[in-house]
This record gives C-alpha cells, sequence and structure tokens, in this order.
C-alpha cells in the first residue's frame, strides 16, 4: 500500500477518538468485539435499566435466549418497528422461567431519552462476525455504534485512495453472508466513508439496498459536509445520532422499508420547531421531488410534541389529489406513536377536533369550510366552543394553491389560536404574484409568513436528491408565420396528433427504458389541454394499437414489449355541466378496456377507485407491478397527476399543449425527476406546440425557481451532447483505433489498461446519452463515427476483459494498484439490449420469499406461468443460466417458506458456483489433471489472452499415467493428449461458465 495515503486502521482511530473526545456522550469499549460479549453488555444495560421490572430476580440463560431470538429481526424493517415501540419505548417480553414470577415486559430503547440517565452510547471496533456460509470468510467489521448495548449504526471505512463505494459495496457483501443477522440486526443506518467523502443510507437488505439513496450530509444552509471528522461533529455525536435512528426516521408500512430523512428534511423539521416555539406562521421551499410529504409528515407528527399545541391538521389540496398523499401519511404512521385521521365527512371531522387527545388530523380545505359552514348554522353548538378555542397547527401542502388566502383568512378568523406551516416546490413570488384582491395576500410569504427553510431544485440535483430535466421543444410541421400567430386549431387535427403519438410509441424507445428489457421500462404521461382532446387521443391511441392507423408501432417496440402501449385516461367527472353525459360515456368505455386489459372491476360509478388504481399502477410502486402483466404505460391527462403525484419509475412528461404558469411547469415537470434506476439519468420533458415559445417559459420558470442555477438544472442540448460524445469516440480511437488494439491484458500495465477502460467508460457514458434524445439518428452517428454495432460490442468485449483484469491485479497481494483513476465497478449502459433481462425474472421469484414475518404470497397460475416465460425467453440467448434460474424457480414454488428472508441473487450465485465446480470436476477427471490448479486458472481466465494464469501449474499437475490406465487403447498418446488439454476446457469455459457469468 502506498505510504502516501492515512491507512484504514489510523482513520479508524482517529474516528473513535474525536467520538469519544471532550464532553462527548459516546465511551469507547475496545473489550467488545466478540458476539457473546456484545451479548453479555446488552443484558448488563437491560437489567440496570429494569431494575424495578426485575425486583432482584436477575435473568436466567433460558430468558436472555428468549430475548435474543426476539431480537433476532429477519430484515431492518422489522427491527425498525419494533424500535419504535409502544408509545415510543421498544420493549421484549420475558415468560419467567420461575413461573411464580410470571411475564414481564422489559423496557429496552427509549425515543425521546435523548442522552438521559436510560440511554447509553457506546463506540466498538473489529467486532468479530464468524462465518454462517463455508463458502464465505470470517470478518472483522470497522466501527459500530451502539445505543444501550444495541447496534444501531454501523461504519465502514476505506482509506482515500479508495472510493466510499467500496465500503458500501462491502456493507452489501457483509449483509449477503449473514453478518448482520443476530445482535446486528437491529442496525438502522450505515455510513460510509473513505475520510474525504462520506455518506449515509438507511439499513437495508443487500437485495433492496440501493446506492442511489446514499445521502450527502448538508448543514442548514446546504453546504455539503462530506469529511468524516465534520460529518462526525454534525451527525454521529449526540444528540443528533440518536435521534437520527429513533426520531427522524419513518417506517414505510406500503413499502415495506426504513426511511432516513435527508438533512434538509431535519433542518426543515427543526425550523418549524423552533418558530412554533416563537408563535410564529412561515413556509418551507423544498423543490417538487425532495420529499415534501414525508418532511411535512414529520413535521405534523412533531408538533405534537411541543405542549402549547393540541392538534395539528394536516391540509391537502383537493379529493383527486389527496388519494396518494393521505396514503403516504398512513403507511408512514401504521407504526407511529401519533394516531392519523383521514376524515372521511365533516361529522368526522367535528369529532376529531372535539376529542381530548392530541393526533394528527387529514383533511381537505373543502371539508373545513363545510364544518365552519354548519357551526353558522347552529349545529354541533356543544363542540362549538372547544374547537373555536383549540391550539392548532396547520400544516398545508402543496400551499402555493392548496388554501386560497380568503379562505385563509377566514379559517383565521375562526381559529383564533393557529399556526400555519406551509410546504410547497413552487413558491408564488412577486414575479408571478397572484391578481389582486383587496388587501389579500398576493405571495407566499405574505399568505404564509417568513421562509423558514429553502431547498431548491439546483440544490437538490447538486445533492443527487432529485435529477435534472431534459426538455425537447418539437415541432408536428413546418411553418413560416410566427409562433404567436399559429392558431390553436392546427393542434386539434388528427394528423399533428398522429405525429405526436408516432413520437412517442416509435421514437421514444430510450426515454421509456426499452433499453431495460421487460417489465424494467419507464412509464409517462401526456398532458393536454382539455378533456376533449384527451379523449380524441385516448381514441387515436387504441386505433393505433390495434393497427387501424397509418402510424403503427413498430416491431422493434414490440420485440421487447409486444403489449405497448397500455394506455388509460383520468379526467374529473361532474354531474351538472354540459359536457358531463358525453365525458361519462366515454370514461364508461375507457374503464370498460382498462378493466379488460387489467382485469379489474371499475365503472363510472366508482371513479375514485379508478383513480386511485391508475395512480398505483403508473407508479409501480407495490411488488404486484414488478409484472409486466400489471404495468401501465401512458396515462392521457389534462391537469390531473400534474402536482403532488411521486412516480419514481415515471420518466417522461409529453406536453401538448400551450406553456402553462411557471410555477405549473415546474410542478408538471416534476413528475418525472424522482430518483429510480441507474439508467433514467435525467427527467425527460417532451413539447409538441411552439418550440420557441415554449422554451422561453420554461428558462423563465427555471431562472424564478433553481435559484440562478437554470444552467446546471437542465441537461446539454442535442448540439453539446453530440459534441461531447464526438470527443470521447475521438479519445477512445486514439487510445485503440480498433477492438484488436486494445492494450494486450497479458502484458500491459496497470496505466494502459486504466487509460483504455476510463476511455470506454466515457464513450459508454456519452453514447447512452445521446441515443434518448429525438435527433438521435443511429445510422447518421455511426456513419460519422466509423463505428457499428459489431465494432462496439467488440469493444466492450475488450473493455470487460481489462476490467476482469484489473480487479484480479487489485485483489494481488503482490500488488501496489491503490489508484482510484477508474470505476471498476462501472456498468455499462450503452450496449445493454436484452430483451429479457435475469435480474428482472430474479426480482420477480424474489417477489414470492417471504422476507418479513408476513404470510408467504400465494403463487397464482398466471404468476407461475408469467415468470416461466420469462425464463424461456432468457432461455433463447442463454440456455445454461436459464436451466440454473429455472431450477430455483421450481424449488420456490414447492416450498417458499424454505428460503424465507433469502437474496434470490445469493442463491443463484450458490448455483453458478456449484456448477462451475461440477463442470471443474468433470474435466479434471477426464484429463487427470489437477482440479485446485483447473479451478483457478477457470476463475482467473482472460478470454483473447495468449496466456493464461495458472497454466504453468495446471501442466504440471497432469497425470498421463493415470489417464492412460483409465483409457487403456482408446487413449491419445502423449502429445495429442497434451495439445487436446487445453482446446477442452477453453470449449467449456467459453461455451457453459462465461454465458453464466455474464448474467446476460
Amino acid at each position: 500500500m502506498s505510504s502516501d495515503y492515512t491507512s484504514e486502521a489510523v482513520i479508524e482511530k482517529q474516528l473513535i477518538n474525536q467520538l469519544t473526545s471532550g464532553e462527548s456522550q459516546w465511551t469507547y469499549r475496545k473489550d467488545l468485539n466478540t458476539d457473546s460479549l456484545l451479548w453479555q453488555n446488552f443484558f448488563e444495560k437491560l437489567e440496570q435499566n429494569n431494575v424495578r421490572v426485575l425486583d432482584g430476580n436477575s435473568l436466567t440463560e433460558q430468558e436472555k435466549l428468549q430475548i435474543q431470538n426476539q431480537l433476532n429481526f429477519v430484515n431492518y424493517y422489522e427491527a425498525a418497528k419494533w424500535i419504535a415501540g409502544e408509545n415510543g419505548i421498544a420493549k421484549v417480553q420475558v415468560q419467567r422461567e420461575d413461573a411464580s414470577l410470571g411475564t414481564i415486559r422489559l423496557e429496552v430503547l427509549w425515543r425521546d431519552n435523548v442522552a438521559g440517565g436510560k440511554s447509553s452510547y457506546e463506540v466498538v471496533n473489529q467486532v468479530q462476525r464468524d462465518k454462517i456460509d463455508t463458502k464465505d470468510a470470517n470478518r472483522r467489521l470497522d466501527v459500530t455504534l451502539l445505543i444501550n448495548g444495541l447496534p444501531m449504526i454501523h461504519i465502514e471505512l476505506k482509506n482515500r485512495s479508495t472510493g466510499f463505494m467500496d465500503a458500501f459495496r462491502q456493507i452489501k457483501k457483509y449483509d449477503g453472508e449473514g453478518k448482520f443477522r443476530g445482535i446486528y440486526s437491529t442496525l438502522q443506518m450505515f455510513v460510509v466513508s473513505n475520510a474525504t467523502e462520506t455518506r449515509y443510507i438507511a439499513a437495508a437488505k443487500e437485495s433492496k439496498i440501493n446506492d442511489q439513496f446514499l445521502t450527502k450530509w448538508v448543514d442548514k444552509n446546504n453546504r455539503p459536509v462530506v469529511a468524516l471528522n465534520d460529518f462526525t461533529d454534525q451527525v454521529l455525536s449526540i444528540p443528533r445520532a440518536h435521534q437520527m435512528v429513533m426520531q427522524y426516521s419513518v417506517i414505510d408500512d406500503d413499502k415495506k422499508a426504513l426511511i432516513l430523512l435527508r438533512p434538509y428534511q431535519v433542518h426543515a423539521i427543526e425550523a418549524v420547531k423552533k418558530a412554533s416555539g416563537r408563535q410564529q406562521s412561515g413556509y418551507v421551499w423544498h423543490t417538487t421531488g425532495s420529499g415534501k410529504t414525508l418532511t411535512s409528515y414529520k413535521v405534523a407528527r412533531n408538533l405534537l410534541q411541543i405542549p402549547a399545541i393540541e392538534k395539528t391538521i394536516f391540509v391537502v389540496d383537493r379529493r383527486d389529489l389527496d388519494q396518494q398523499t393521505t396514503s403516504s401519511f398512513l403507511s408512514y404512521a401504521e407504526n407511529d406513536t401519533i394516531d392519523i385521521d383521514e376524515t372521511e365527512n365533516t361529522h368526522n371531522l367535528v369529532k376529531r377536533l372535539y376529542a381530548s387527545d392530541k393526533r394528527v388530523v387529514v383533511t381537505t380545505i373543502q371539508k373545513i369550510n363545510t364544518m365552519m359552514k354548519k357551526f353558522e348554522e347552529g349545529k354541533y353548538a356543544r363542540e362549538y366552543k372547544k374547537i373555536k378555542e383549540l391550539k392548532l397547527a396547520f400544516v398545508v401542502d402543496e400551499c402555493h394553491r392548496a388554501v386560497s388566502p380568503e379562505r385563509q383568512r377566514a379559517i383565521q378568523q375562526f381559529f383564533v389560536h393557529s399556526l400555519w406551516y406551509g410546504f410547497t416546490g413552487t413558491p408564488i413570488f412577486k414575479e408571478n404574484k397572484r391578481a389582486q384582491k383587496g388587501d389579500l395576500a398576493q405571495t407566499t410569504e405574505a399568505q404564509y409568513g417568513d421562509r423558514l427553510h429553502q431547498y431548491t431544485v439546483k440544490e437538490a440535483i447538486h445533492d443527487k436528491a432529485v435529477l435534472g430535466f431534459q426538455p425537447e421543444y418539437k415541432q408536428t410541421f413546418i411553418n413560416d408565420i410566427e409562433e404567436n400567430e399559429i392558431q390553436d386549431s392546427i393542434y386539434e387535427t388528427e394528423e399533428h396528433m398522429l405525429e405526436v403519438i408516432d413520437s412517442i410509441v416509435n421514437h421514444s424507445y430510450q426515454k421509456l427504458g426499452f433499453q431495460n428489457g421487460v417489465g424494467r421500462t419507464y412509464s409517462a404521461i401526456l398532458t393536454v389541454k382539455s378533456i376533449a382532446i384527451a379523449q380524441k387521443y385516448y381514441d387515436l391511441f387504441q386505433q393505433v394499437k390495434n393497427g387501424a392507423m397509418s402510424v403503427k408501432v413498430s416491431e422493434k417496440g414490440k420485440r421487447v414489449l409486444p403489449d405497448f402501449p397500455k394506455i388509460a385516461i383520468t379526467y374529473s367527472i361532474t354531474e351538472n355541466e354540459e359536457s358531463s353525459v358525453d365525458n361519462q360515456k366515454h370514461m364508461k368505455q375507457a374503464t370498460k378496456d382498462y378493466n379488460e386489459e387489467f382485469n379489474t372491476h371499475y365503472s363510472v360509478t366508482d371513479i375514485r377507485a379508478y383513480n386511485s388504481d391508475v395512480n398505483e399502477r403508473l407508479a409501480r410502486k407495490k411488488e404486484r407491478f414488478t409484472f409486466r402483466e400489471e404495468q401501465l404505460d401512458l396515462v392521457i391527462v389534462v391537469n390531473r397527476l400534474l402536482t403532488g403525484f411521486d412516480a419514481p419509475c415515471l420518466s417522461t412528461l409529453f406536453i401538448d399543449r400551450a406553456p402553462m404558469k411557471p410555477q405549473d411547469l415546474i410542478q408538471a415537470f416534476s413528475r418525472t425527476n424522482r430518483l429510480f434506476d441507474k439508467t433514467k439519468s435525467y427527467g425527460q420533458i417532451v413539447t409538441f406546440q411552439k418550440p420557441h415559445l415554449f422554451k422561453e417559459a420554461v428558462d423563465y420558470a427555471l431562472r424564478l425557481y433553481s435559484n440562478g442555477g437554470e444552467n446546471y438544472v437542465l441537461a446539454p442540448n442535442w448540439e453539446e451532447e453530440k459534441a461531447n460524445f464526438d470527443e470521447k469516440v475521438k479519445q477512445l480511437k486514439h487510445i485503440a483505433r480498433t477492438p484488436e488494439e486494445t492494450p494486450e491484458i497479458g502484458s500491459a500495465t496497470d496505466a494502459d489498461l486504466k487509460r483504455f477502460a476510463k476511455a470506454y467508460q466515457e464513450f459508454d457514458k456519452y453514447f447512452a446519452s445521446i441515443q434518448v434524445y429525438s435527433d438521435y439518428n443511429q445510422e447518421v452517428i455511426f456513419e460519422e463515427s466509423n463505428l457499428t454495432t459489431k465494432i462496439i460490442e467488440e469493444y466492450a468485449g475488450k473493455y470487460e476483459n481489462v476490467i476482469e483484469e484489473l480487479k484480479r491485479r487489485r485483489e494481488d497481494p503482490g500488488s501496489d494498484d491503490e489508484s482510484s483513476d477508474i470505476d471498476i465497478f462501472y456498468e455499462l449502459s450503452s450496449v445493454h439490449t436484452d430483451e429479457i433481462n435475469y435480474n428482472y425474472i430474479l426480482s420477480l421469484i424474489q417477489a414470492f420469499i417471504p422476507d418479513d414475518r408476513l404470510e408467504v404470497r400465494e403463487l397464482s397460475n398466471k404468476d407461475i406461468k408469467a415468470v416461466s416465460e420469462y425464463i424461456n425467453e432468457l432461455g433463447k440467448t442463454n440456455s445454461g443460466l436459464a436451466d440454473l434460474i429455472n431450477s430455483l424457480w421450481l424449488q420456490v414454488q414447492l416450498d417458499p417458506e424454505l428460503y424465507r428472508g433469502q437474496s434470490v441473487s445469493n442463491l443463484l450465485d450458490a448455483l453458478i458456483e456449484e456448477t462451475i465446480q461440477n463442470q471443474v470436476k468433470s474435466i479434471s477427471k477426464q484429463w487427470f489433471v489437477g482440479y485446485d490448479e483447473l479451478l483457478f486458472l477457470v476463475k482467473n481466465y482472460r478470454r483473447g489472452a495468449t496466456k493464461q494464469r495458472g497454466e504453468y501449474e495446471l501442466r504440471k499437475s497432469q497425470d498421463y499415467a493415470a489417464y492412460k490406465e483409465k483409457y487403456g487403447d482408446q487413449a491419445l498418446s502423449p502429445l495429442k493428449y497434451k495439445s487436446s488439454i487445453k482446446p477442452a476446457y477453453t470449449k467449456v469455459i467459453q461455451e457453459v461458465i462465461e454465458p453464466i457469468l455474464q448474467r446476460r
């Protein structure tokens, strides 16, 4: 290792010293370095904190075993539910071995007891975790923080020469090996650092943890805090560390996941808390997509901890919108200590407000208006005075429009002791203020008060909390007149609409994630100006899909998704408007089509249930929407879903209407820029009307809402990105003019290999990027750059060999390669065009393996058929891998319970390893060569290399005499024997082993 870098051991020691120095609450426990010692320490804490309950009767070994079993959680979500506890206290139940002592409940953790007498904070390091599987290794974990003896935060460190992602991958590996079971199963937070860069993430199983959610800490002014010593000071000190895992975490019951708040959410909560202490109202500007609903939930919940506030009213926008927001609230609150009530009617609202308990009430402004009107009519006379005198905090989601200034004033005049806290991603400023109406507020600040905290889209993109935007401004016809003179009627013609449909269904494959393969594509929204236009589009889409129009769905698209596009339409239906009969008639047909597509039973009479299902199907958050059969590709809307709707898998917004107001543009754009997977790099926006005027409107909106970072928010335009790509092609060909001229892995230096690998990674990145643009034309690009699909695939094959060689050299004990010039775990994104992705199949199988304490999901014939068909499709391109997955799938079908809590990916890895060993064993026996020597060569095989590692040792292991004895007269001559071995094992490696290792 280079002496220029501080070693991990020194970084670890410095971290422990910082944690335990000065007025710190942390105590270093060097003596706690084994599982048994950790348990012993935990039980000492437990008995100290429960002296009264134990009443002099110490816990027996059998009773301790009961507790150990209770605290061996199958996943971190279950641990989080236990930690949430009863009224904020996590407890264990013990049936006393002495029956006369009965059953007792012992208190373990206290949510609100921060740095109090009952909470202890300890630091341990280099704890030994023994292997569970014989193929794994014993491990020593870096640094773990204990609260009351239980591991709560684990920190994995690397030195400065290595990226923090190596520490993240180490954590994934440890979890896959089962190193975080037992007492470590209570972990709630992982921290990874190389001393220079530090990130944190909520604890999750190896199969579910996503590096895209690694979070950088920022201070209250949104300045990055990335150095380990600064991060330790601001996040790992007490009380903050206790708060992070006990108070600033949320259990999402729908996703079965633990969520740790991001730093800006923490700062907003604390800012609101301080303002409420001063009896001051205000608003929070957090960009759309950054988790406002989650932040507002924690604000609403935490405000109840303030003695002066009796109830919190969380106000959502309207009935169509509040379904998703309320659902999120109820999911978050499922395991919380505070009741969340969704008021179905005014009577329930009055009942909830009149009750004496502290609670959060979720309601709409319409219900509050109705309640006040009934008070004016003399109803609810008994409850009137108490409710009017309540000390309330109103938390308003989408406050830029949820409550009008006029209506807010009326409510404030009724609730004379009310505080108001608004949350918005698009405040109303003086530049786009409301029209004057008397002395009513025209801006968000005038309506709610001071801005308590802000986190703009510029900062969110910088912190990778959301993605940037990639807008394209298209025109469907050529014209010589000024755009502002173009009549709207031109955009209502069938000719224009078919051009739009053709763009969506035949020229948006990269935007919609077709490169990811079936089941992993993205969803989209098409927004138009009116219900009538939406209906016309819906009918045209159906005709195009059925082959009845000049525009057809291309064969290229059908190869990936034969049922593409699956379309739905959603709009508000009224009873009394002139168009209501036609609207209901059209929606009746749309719901009929929807029911046939998805085997549902909705009708116009239960349109809210239909809308809710469309929302869920478009967002795909629930496990059942992993299956292609349950997925929706595109929803046509007027205004629904353009604000407040959260769907990370939604990648593209198609806009066929005139530009909206600045705040409405940003809200609509922000449906697309949620983090999702590695391939989704921007929120895609495609407009089809008046491109120059639309661009002007977008530029103005971004200037208003990006805090001076409008250029930072947008992806490069086509010309800029194409120029970047051309430069990367030039750099790649300068190093290797053809695939055959790539550095020879057997003889090239580390520097040469890294230069090529880095050049190819850069090429791959920009090649993938330009394919998303509508201007991309593969024939033109290939002609200009003198490339073909075959050449790119050959370059990619050479690159994979180089990366494997660099990995091998990195692991070589004699290597001094500590450089982090390149990311050797970089995943190619431009050449993966598989129509069936093995990862998708594994995710479907994983859905049937219980990973918590819920019942095993029942396998329907439809489910079995879907998975089996995907495996059969994979078999057309990789039969060996398909056979292994099918074997695993059959076993899971027979007994899912047998695999409870296990990762399908790990199970497949074990099958692959077993297959490799069997193949090696077979060759070893057939040719009488050493098994270990051949296995080493197979594991280090480099396609294209003239000399393989281990060849010399393998030749020395040959036993011609034993071979001759077995085969007798059929045996080859010594010369032919020696020359035949290499082709034999090479054939098996290339035809059997490599395909299953490549996983594609």
